[in-house]
């Protein structure tokens, strides 16, 4: 019997990490301070549930390396019951075209993260996907990395027994738990666009109709077709595109992106949180408020905090009094 996995996953949090060091055109200081303060908040909350495991599918460093890791770890404070997983992006090594080996060299090495690499908690397996080396160009990395997810497929078949494995195969083959495994990966899997996707963090109605770019916004349909093929996943969470989406892939197999957990990218950023076993799993989406609703609440608060301090100092006159005088001064003319 296997108890169940705590997780939480959210997408693009770490957009805010570099805003000090390069704040983007429109974002004054002052919003930019308060978002901050509250997602950090916010995030802090998400603890308090427990979870086991924490994932983020990308984080946004593109500056001062050191210096964004080290904001990265004095924001991202966890428990030490919790582990902290991380999904390489195109912002952490750079769109196809920009990555090279130093980089994912550099992100593997703060983050402990390794393309094709398996995780098994508790019975269930997580393989964490390097999507941005799945271009199928035959680079350095994307071989490498394929590589791995061929040899990682392999095993897991093998524990599975699947029928296209024979016993003389896998005889030597290192024996993992017969869950089939969870895809955790930054590029979602090809669709057209995010016209089927609904609900209220999904592209808003002028967006979702707007094809999608493989290799850019979405995989390939050769690389989705390729990991549906080599894992047989029983689930796939991604990110990247900042709006929510949730699709069915061969008609069985969902996959769900979750939006941006930034304000700069949406006014309403949520992040799933679930419950999973080696058979089954069970996931709630948490909404953060809207943005807009917080500053109301801040700018409220401020206006009404002046008065106060004006009231207390005697700066502000009374209305009664003020209304008195203005009579006092009309019967006298």
């Amino acid at each position: 019997m296997f108890s169940s996995l705590w997780l939480v996953w959210c997408s693009n949090f770490f957009h805010f990490i570099n805003l000090f060091s390069q704040r983007p055109v429109g974002l004054s200081w002052s919003r930019l301070a308060l978002a901050l303060l509250d997602m950090g908040k916010l995030l802090a909350a998400s603890h308090r549930s427990h979870p086991c495991t924490l994932i983020s599918p990308f984080v946004f460093f593109m500056q001062a390396w050191a210096d964004d890791v080290r904001r990265f770890r004095k924001m991202f404070k966890y428990p030490v019951s919790t582990e902290l997983v991380v999904i390489v992006g195109n912002h952490d090594i750079g769109f196809h075209y920009e990555m090279t080996t130093y980089k994912v060299h550099r992100f593997e090495k703060v983050f402990n993260f390794t393309s094709g690499k398996l995780i098994t908690r508790k019975g269930i397996n997580f393989v964490l996907v390097n999507s941005v080396a799945m271009e199928g160009d035959g680079c350095a990395v994307c071989r490498t990395s394929e590589a791995k997810l061929v040899a990682l497929s392999h095993k897991l078949n093998c524990s599975q027994q699947k029928p296209n494995h024979s016993n003389e195969r896998c005889s030597d083959v290192e024996k993992l738990p017969a869950s089939e495994p969870i895809l955790l990966q930054h590029y979602p899997l090809y669709r057209k666009s995010d016209a089927e996707c609904s609900g209220e963090d999904s592209a808003p109605p002028g967006e979702k109709n707007i094809p999608f770019k493989e290799k850019y916004d979405v995989l390939s349909q050769e690389a989705s077709q390729k990991l549906l093929w080599w894992f047989h996943p029983r689930l796939i969470l991604s990110g990247h595109t900042h709006s929510a989406c949730e699709v069915l892939h061969a008609g069985k197999i969902p996959e769900i992106s979750v939006p941006s957990f930034s304000w700069r990218n949406r006014n309403n950023p949520s992040f799933i949180m679930g419950s999973i076993t080696p058979t089954d799993f069970s996931l709630q989406k948490c909404f953060l408020p809207y943005e807009s609703r917080v500053f109301t609440i801040y700018c409220a608060a401020g206006a009404l905090l002046v008065i106060l301090i004006l009231a207390h100092c005697q700066l502000l006159t009374p209305p009664f009094y003020f209304a008195q005088r203005l009579i006092s001064k009309h019967k006298a003319v």
